[in-house]
């Protein structure tokens, strides 16, 4: 079930889990400007392409959420749940509120 994190529980969390993937469900653009490293990046805003490239990925793994704000990965994570995905957490505040490295 995907569960709202602070971004200090998400540094914690993701420093000890080897399965951790970072998905980030803005568009191009949004990456572009900044992104947490390390991150895959699928833009929930294309429907179903967005769903054709989550049911590719392994539903074994953690996956670290975030947008913008923290609504389109809330989004994100209450999908990947219904699609059969064991963790997701959604970063509250999303990268506005983010105060962990950036690459730009």
């Amino acid at each position: 079930m995907g569960k709202d994190i602070t971004q200090e529980e998400w540094a914690s969390l993701i420093e000890n889990d080897a399965n951790a993937v970072i998905l980030d469900v803005r568009s191009e653009e949004e990456v572009e400007d900044a992104h947490i490293p390390n991150m895959v990046n699928i833009d929930i805003r294309q429907g179903q392409g967005f769903l054709d490239e989550i049911e590719k990925l392994d539903k074994s793994k953690t996956y670290y959420v975030y947008c913008r704000s923290g609504a389109r990965s809330a989004q994100a994570c209450a999908l990947m749940d219904q699609m059969g995905f064991s963790t997701t957490y959604n970063l509250i505040g999303g990268i506005m509120n983010w105060e962990g490295e950036v690459v730009e």
